[in-house]
């Protein structure tokens, strides 16, 4: 049987561990997440999960969505023109500022390695005109397309809303499917990317502390977390060896 070292890396709070991924059982566990869920990531079989389908607000995992929706819809060589609602955005951002021009591929980099809550405006009025058709352009993309049954966004960042929800399966089988997608990988992956904006120059660097630096994981492909007061920490990680690539969602 398939055997993978730290498949639970994510729901056994990141204990370096080995285990067969046909025998996790979840008297076995004791997690502090509310939701989560382990995918095979080729066959999307479920391997655990604990509150799996149960709603939940996502936080910052909604821009893995966002980040697809503009890669499979957009041009990402598209020069995008920052207006004053992209500026004064809340929460985390890469500083945009009105009149900046920024190539649609430059704020997906933006949204998915700093979580800029900026870059998801800006990338939500270019494709769709405002924040609320953009939401109801990915909510008809996500059902259609990646075959979501529990998911309803309002924005494209996550920052939180009533009827802004999702459950760890919807976002584990959003995941799996971004991840065909190459330009994708390459962006969920990057752990440093320099930034050379009108008013903000520096070096992004990944939130996703499995990518980096002394809790680095040579297993781990791509990860994003999220944080709003009303959901607490959430976290989208992937990994793979020569046996399997898993996806594991926090909630």
């Amino acid at each position: 049987m398939k055997k993978c070292v730290m498949i639970m890396f994510v729901l056994c709070l990141s204990l370096h561990i080995s285990m067969n991924v046909e025998a996790v059982s979840p008297k076995k566990l004791s997690l502090a997440s509310k939701s989560a869920i382990l995918v095979d990531s080729t066959t999307g079989r479920v391997l655990y999960e604990k509150n799996g389908y149960e709603r939940m607000y996502p936080a910052s995992l909604t821009k893995i969505a966002t980040a697809i929706y503009a890669l499979e819809n957009g041009n990402l060589n598209d020069i995008v023109t920052i207006s004053k609602n992209v500026e004064h955005t809340d929460g985390t951002k890469v500083y945009l500022v009105e009149g900046e021009q920024v190539t649609l591929k430059h704020l997906i980099q933006g949204l998915l390695i700093n979580s800029g809550n900026d870059a998801g405006v800006a990338i939500a009025e270019h494709m769709s005109g405002s924040v609320s058709e953009f939401a109801k352009n990915l909510n008809t993309f996500l059902m259609d397309k990646v075959g979501v049954s529990a998911t309803h966004f309002v924005n494209p960042h996550g920052l939180f809303a009533k009827n802004h929800y999702t459950t760890a399966y919807d976002i584990a089988k959003i995941t799996n499917y971004a991840m065909k997608n190459k330009t994708f990988r390459q962006i969920f992956e990057t752990k440093e990317l320099s930034w050379n904006g009108k008013e903000w120059k520096t070096v992004l660097i990944t939130h996703h502390l499995m990518l980096k630096g002394e809790l680095e994981y040579k297993e781990v492909t791509g990860g994003k977390t999220g944080y709003v007061n009303e959901s607490g920490q959430t976290l989208a990680t992937t990994a793979e060896n020569k046996n399997i690539r898993l996806t594991v969602i926090t909630m």
